[in-house]
């Protein structure tokens, strides 16, 4: 059982526009431990958890034996996060067994998704909160620190709150969430469902958050959202405010990298484009979910677009936004997904070259249009899965190859002990994601700072140089 996040009080500083939400109950202060698990988004929302709790005179644990409470928030997306959901919570339920932990509170997906299922079928769960209710974690915690079960699903399509937040991850970089929910209605996405419609933040609230993350040290600010294209599209003016709010971003001095994901591939404009190759702070990096190339597959599967239309849009960007990155997932053994359809695929990836692709077996999520449908058996699927993972490999390997000899600014994550190296990221790789540039120096380097390092080889599939001299940003 790994620790619960580290307890990082950054950008929850502002109590005058992120208020305290109520005082200490009666019964004195509990310890309340934390696990989150799946995307960032999640992450953000258990962080805003973290710091509620903390501001009600509780005190978030850095470790989980010895919580009164324990908060898991859960992925319940596909089945293989539904099963590290249910194993997470089994484990702590083993804890909770000797002694060694209080209740157990499950939020977030699987919550949403399962309600009532969770406290029938795992009796040692205490209490359940919907992707509604994750503001409601005070006084959930208070209730069943009384020995009252909890259960709350509020609306999931309320507009956000404004709360702040205990950062989990290191000082140096941290993911601002500008939108929850999402009207993209993939056929084969269970999102909607879970997480309501699309909501967009207020673009002044955003900007305030991400002054204080400045404000705190954080010199990369990663954007993400289910969708962060239609950012705004909502709001009054039902306009595409994403481009706007990347360039008053970059006019942030503390900020030096400006990362952005999800951009999904039919809402991406010239305007957009603009901003990509014209703003330096953002980086030439691209988080584009296609999941198929495929036309029929993708008309079949709700997504606008086809094959010729993503060509073209690739082609584009490249075009226009000189070394850019692009990175997608895909999703093998989908509905309409025979051989040829395959085949189609990994040509697809041949010709595009793109740098980086995550691929994942169709997982039929109940509920969802596709599984209703018609689709190949979970080993096929499975091992094409496997299949563009060896294609891929190999276009990495080009990729990396061609990196060597170039001179590429790396910002220091951290130190490896094992291998007696410093590690950092370059542009093309976002956290937790992509691959490690391992770092060589005659001088100390330090977690958070941007070096020149010039790339000489590979290990293991990352990249490996050594400084030429510090960059400072």
């Amino acid at each position: 059982m790994p620790a619960a996040y580290e307890s990082n009080n950054r950008a929850g500083a502002a109590l005058g526009q992120f208020p305290l939400m109520r005082e200490k109950g009666s019964y004195g202060m509990a310890k309340i431990g934390f696990i989150s698990l799946g995307c960032a988004k999640n992450q953000v929302d258990c962080e805003r958890m973290m710091y509620r709790v903390r501001e009600a005179g509780h005190t978030v644990k850095e470790d989980i034996p010895g919580s009164d409470v324990v908060v898991i928030n859960t992925c319940g997306f596909i089945d293989s996060a539904k099963a590290e959901a249910i194993d997470y919570i089994l484990q702590t339920a083993a804890l909770k067994a000797q002694g060694l932990v209080g209740k157990i509170l499950v939020t977030g997906c699987l919550s949403q998704r399962y309600q009532q299922d969770i406290l029938t079928e795992m009796p040692e769960v205490d209490g359940i909160l919907g992707t509604g209710s994750y503001t409601e974690i005070v006084p959930a915690i208070e209730d069943l620190l009384k020995d009252t079960q909890v259960a709350d699903f509020a609306s999931i399509n309320a507009p956000e709150q404004e709360t702040g937040r205990i950062v989990t991850t290191p000082e140096h970089y941290a993911y601002i969430k500008i939108a929850e929910g999402c009207d993209n209605r993939c056929a084969y996405c269970i999102i909607p469902y879970l997480r309501g419609r699309y909501r967009s933040r207020q673009l002044d609230d955003v900007l305030y958050e991400a002054r204080l993350l400045a404000d705190s040290g954080v010199r990369e600010l990663i954007v993400v959202a289910q969708d962060t294209s239609r950012y705004g599209t909502d709001l009054p003016g039902r306009r595409r405010l994403l481009p706007e709010l990347l360039r008053k971003l970059c006019e942030i001095e503390q900020l030096h990298w400006i990362r952005v994901h999800y951009v999904y591939p039919d809402e991406i404009d010239d305007e957009f484009i603009d901003v990509m190759a014209s703003e330096p702070k953002i980086v030439k990096y691209l988080d584009i979910p296609i999941q198929h190339c495929n036309s029929k597959i993708l008309k079949l599967m709700n997504r606008r677009g086809d094959g010729e239309f993503l060509r073209a849009l690739f082609a584009k960007l490249r075009a226009r936004i000189p070394g850019l990155v692009i990175r997608t997932s895909l999703i093998t053994g989908l509905p309409g997904e025979g051989e040829e359809e395959f085949q189609e695929l990994c040509d697809f990836l041949r010709e595009q070259r793109l740098e980086r692709v995550g691929a994942f077996a169709f997982s039929p999520e109940e509920g969802t249009p596709a599984a209703k449908m018609a689709f190949v058996d979970n080993e096929t699927a499975v091992k094409r899965a496997e299949a563009i993972e060896m294609l891929q490999s190999g276009i990495m390997d080009a990729y990396n190859a061609s990196m060597t000899g170039k001179t590429l600014e790396v910002l220091v994550d951290g130190y490896d002990e094992e291998m007696e190296q410093f590690y950092g990221r370059t542009y093309a790789d976002s956290p937790d994601i992509d691959g490690r540039v391992w770092i060589s120096s005659e001088e100390p380097v330090r977690e958070g700072e941007f070096v020149m390092v010039k790339i000489d080889g590979c290990i293991d599939g990352d990249l490996s140089g050594y400084v030429l001299e510090e960059a400072q940003a």
